[in-house]
């Protein structure tokens, strides 16, 4: 009989005159006070908690009176979606019956919450005290420690009841979490129980113990377990002298929860990479399947400590990126065999990065009808002097420091000896980077790998794998194949436990470290787009919860305004919180000097850093515009006013000066110019705790790999995004996963010229050597900080970005 009295008080509520289900017979099923573990009762319970669900997910509970498996008497059904719940509980007593009804609304952050609900009852209401009822309720998680919620009841014909419930965590995650909650109710009967208190215990990822304590010394235990998308639980309820009363049990599916079978699960999995989209460091946010540099480092992370991972398949068909993103991505997947997973990567065609690349992995397949090439390197340059004369145009080059050689491909029509000696290093460099990564890789010995180059260059599938290059020749589909045949399986990004776990093992807000980029020339509308750029730093320079910055520079320089612009905003952030450069394939001139404020330079081996210098040039009208048919006139007041005026070419937006200047004019030019290179070298000095003759040593223009710049002091360490990013949450005091990382600026939503026509201008202006000339006509006689765009052959500025 006691037994059944506790049932009454929980699942039926008091009977009589102006009686309602309490608090915690509403919430019956619940194994601990609302906002103490996962969701809750999905808004049921406390409608602000729908601010923390992220994906959908359903609930299914009952009660049974004893041991009875078959005397159900109490069915809850909760589902949820981000933002929104619905509830239907079906109550049964003796031959009474009610069905309630909670449709729910939540929204905030994950730092605080509210909502609102309204419930309606079908059945026997007048027996069971039910009426409309509202809900409202608050959330507030303001660390990871502390969770603190507050429900409103106000039924349309009872008195309101109001809840409050704290929990806290004591390792500020989800493994424990103590609990307690208290109800006020006027004229509420006194054998209710007005408190209750408990904790609940996550001893293993995926399996939960409950304890839970009412004020009348009823109590409740329960355990949890989850295997992934599905979930098992059930409580058992003891009644106020302490004997069994019935048990609850309950079933989940949907979201993603921590999976208990993943201890014990074999790394059968391999994920699958499909890189024929590129990279990019961002893509539109809508029709764009590109790959990021951030998230592949990223899912390789979460796919190195995946126990359902054994490896990881890399499908390079049509893959293309520079050196450097090679370079990162590789060194991850190092990381990732260090593990003790497994990388293949399937080639179709080769070039010899590509190659470099795929050495990584244990196996190495390629399509039988496949190639490779190892050709070596090269770089070159076209010189226009020839043709600007035949069309006309001069070109007076301002160029004071040995290796700053921009715009010799202007003003020359061969190399420079200064030019020569400073790419040829740069070849130098590359090449025995890459020869000493294959030829460890493939057990090669220096000799034979010259001689591959030199003597053989293009392979057959056939002849790599008779040369030792690859392990297989296969089709992609019999590599497929291979793979499940041996009780494999592929598995997507998204399939990877760190992109599906769920989010409730931190409460409130992660700090964050933000990632900004400044990608392509060095200017005020375009390219890095300083004049916005400088927004984002601001913004996360003063924004809190932004406790560091790593800026990602790929950048060959341009106009010192624009540089300037960035590095004196990230200036502001010295002393209060931490900024990183990382270095991508190009960060030279006005892209140096975007990195030179930072607390720590990081650069791969085979970025091109350096280039601290100044040029300038002149272009200006000797014969086109009169063989054209064109003449200029005006009237002036001042001895110079007529130094930048002439004739823009339409569709190019190309200015041409109508003359060049005089002698007087260039002397005061170079003054100019000479004074921006002092004070280039001066900041550059002083950001990095130098000496101006030591940085005039190592500057004039001179370009270095990251190599050479590791030892003359211009970075401090090699690495990539990935390291810049652990450096930064480091010297912030942030601890690994404690942590977001956001990125700056936002991607755009999606690329409207995918829904316009081509126009033959724009398809030719951007090839890269006539927008080069483009961008040097339109900062016409402007002292520039830049380096010439085929010093980086592989690398599309353009591309890397959404613009």
């Amino acid at each position: 009989m006691k037994n059944l009295l506790f049932l009454l008080l929980l699942s039926a509520a008091v009977f009589g005159q102006g009686a309602r289900e309490s608090f915690y017979d509403m919430n019956a099923f619940s194994f601990t006070s609302p906002g103490a573990m996962k969701y809750g009762l999905y808004g049921f319970d406390n409608p602000a908690l729908l601010a923390t669900v992220t994906a959908p997910d359903l609930m299914v509970n009952w009660t049974t009176f004893k041991k009875k498996w078959d005397d159900v008497r109490r069915v809850g059904v909760y589902t949820a979606s981000p933002g929104f719940g619905f509830a239907v509980n079906d109550q049964k007593v003796f031959n009474n019956k009610v069905t309630d009804y909670r449709v729910s609304f939540g929204g905030g952050s994950a730092a605080y919450g509210f909502g609102f609900g309204y419930g309606w009852s079908n059945g026997d209401r007048d027996v069971f005290g039910r009426s409309s009822l509202w809900t409202l309720g608050i959330l507030s998680r303001p660390s990871q420690y502390f969770s603190i919620g507050s429900v409103m009841y106000i039924p349309e014909k009872a008195e309101t009841e109001a809840s409050i419930d704290a929990a806290y965590r004591p390792f500020g995650n989800e493994k424990v979490s103590l609990f307690a909650d208290a109800v006020f109710r006027k004229n509420a009967p006194d054998d209710l129980s007005k408190w209750s208190a408990g904790i609940a215990v996550e001893a293993l990822p995926g399996f939960r113990v409950t304890g839970r304590y009412f004020e009348k010394k009823a109590f409740t235990v329960g355990v949890q377990l989850e295997l992934g998308a599905a979930g098992f639980s059930s409580q058992s309820y003891f009644n106020t002298n302490s004997d069994y009363a019935f048990n609850s049990y309950g079933i989940r599916l949907g979201a993603y929860d921590r999976n208990l079978a993943e201890q014990f699960q074999k790394p059968e999995g391999y994920l699958y990479l499909k890189m024929s989209s590129g990279v990019k460091y961002q893509r539109y946010r809508l029709f764009d399947n590109a790959n990021t540099l951030k998230e592949l480092l990223e899912n390789l992370e979460h796919a190195k400590n995946d126990p359902a991972i054994g490896g990881v398949v890399i499908n390079t068909v049509d893959f293309y990126t520079n050196k450097v993103m090679y370079w990162e991505i590789r060194e991850k997947l190092k990381e990732v065999k260090a593990a003790g997973k497994k990388v293949i990567v399937y080639l179709e065609r080769a070039s010899l990065d590509l190659y470099r690349f795929a050495t990584v992995a244990d196996e190495i397949y390629m399509e039988p009808l496949g190639s490779m090439t190892m050709e070596g390197y090269i770089l070159g340059r076209s010189y226009l002097k020839g043709t600007l004369e035949k069309l006309g145009i001069g070109y007076d080059e301002w160029r004071f420091f040995k290796y700053k050689s921009a715009a010799e491909g202007l003003s020359r029509e061969s190399m420079s000896e200064a030019d020569r000696e400073q790419r040829q290093a740069l070849v130098d460099d590359w090449y025995d980077e890459v020869k000493g990564e294959i030829t460890q890789a493939r057990n090669l010995t220096g000799e034979k790998y010259d001689e591959l180059v030199n003597k053989k260059v293009f392979f057959t599938a056939q002849e790599a794998l008779d040369n030792k290059l690859i392990d297989k020749i296969a089709r992609w589909d019999s590599l497929d194949a291979a793979i499940r045949e041996n009780d494999g399986y592929f598995v997507s990004t998204a399939g990877l436990k760190g992109n599906k776990a769920p989010k409730d093992n931190r409460w409130g807000v992660k700090p964050n470290v933000a990632v900004i980029y400044a990608i392509g020339a060095c200017a005020m509308d375009e390219g890095i787009n300083a004049r916005s750029l400088v927004n984002f730093v601001n913004k996360a320079v003063k924004d809190d919860n932004v406790k560091a910055i790593v800026l990602r520079v790929d950048s060959p320089g341009g106009d010192a305004l624009a540089s300037d612009y960035i590095s004196e905003a990230l200036l502001k952030a010295k002393g209060k919180k931490p900024v990183i450069v990382s270095q991508g394939s190009v960060a030279a001139s006005g892209g140096y000097w975007l990195s030179m404020y930072a607390d720590t330079i990081i650069a791969a081996p085979a970025t091109i850093t350096g280039s601290i210098g100044v040029i300038g040039g002149w272009f200006y009208n000797k014969n086109l515009l009169q063989d054209a048919g064109i003449t200029l006139d005006h009237v002036k007041k001042g001895d110079h006013a007529d130094l930048g005026f002439g004739f823009t070419f339409p569709l190019i937006n190309f200015p041409l000066a109508q003359r060049n200047m005089n002698e007087n004019e260039r002397k005061m030019m170079e003054t100019m110019i000479t004074g921006f290179y002092k004070d280039f070298v001066n900041k550059v000095a002083k950001g990095r705790n130098s000496t101006y003759d030591k940085i005039h040593e190592v500057a004039q223009g001179r370009v270095w790999t990251g190599t050479d710049g590791l030892g003359l002091g211009l970075i401090d360490q090699l690495g990539g995004l990935e390291l810049a990013i652990n450096i930064a949450a480091d010297k912030a005091g942030l601890k690994k996963g404690d942590y977001n990382v956001i990125e700056m600026p936002d991607a755009p939503l999606l690329d409207f010229g995918m829904f316009m026509p081509s126009l033959i201008s724009t398809q030719v202006i951007n090839v890269p050597l006539l927008k080069d000339a483009r961008f040097r006509a339109q900062h016409n006689g402007k002292p520039l900080m830049m380096l010439p765009l085929d010093l980086a052959p592989d690398t599309d500025f353009d591309a890397l970005m959404p613009e």
